[in-house]
């Protein structure tokens, strides 16, 4: 049984610094498991505790959380199967569902940009999604990714490059 995530801190968000990316250790992954998105937003993404699963099973996998300070906002799970090709591919992305609509989505994503900007040989960034309603392609497209036409298991791709992300 999952603890309650703690109380947000007095001035919420905006007492916050900006969003980083950190490892998940054995003292914060449940943190991980405690970030839900919402409802709706299940067929999405997968859950963070089936992502960390299979990081342990995929080498090019590297899970991240997505912090403001100490505060878990979200996770990230980068690929990194690709980079020889000059691409680092974002497997799992998602905000926790109470932290959604705060510009903690646009910070992480700027966070994986500066990330694989400071990976050599990484020139661009892929991510891919189901086509349904109400799928993320339009936030995608608010932070720079555009379709590349390509569809890889049914899901839509999309790619960026490294330009810095305006937050």
């Amino acid at each position: 049984m999952s603890k309650p995530p703690p109380p947000l801190p007095d001035g919420y968000p905006d007492a916050l610094p900006p969003v980083e990316l950190r490892e998940w250790t054995r003292d914060t992954y449940r943190n991980a498991f405690a970030l839900k998105v919402k409802e709706h937003q299940n067929g999405f993404v997968a859950d963070n505790v089936g992502s960390l699963a299979q990081a342990l099973f995929h080498e090019e996998a590297r899970p991240l959380g997505c912090y403001a300070g100490e505060l878990a906002v979200g996770f990230v799970m980068l690929s990194v199967e690709d980079v020889g090709k000059g691409i680092l591919w974002v497997w799992r992305f998602m905000i926790g569902a109470e932290h959604q609509g705060k510009g903690f989505g646009r910070q992480a994503i700027a966070a994986v940009v500066n990330h694989a900007r400071s990976m050599e040989g990484v020139e661009r960034i892929h991510l891919s999604h189901v086509q349904k309603p109400g799928h993320p392609g339009p936030f995608y497209e608010s932070v720079g990714f555009t379709y590349t036409g390509e569809v890889e298991h049914e899901e839509l791709i999309m790619s960026r490059d490294l330009t810095p992300l305006e937050v």
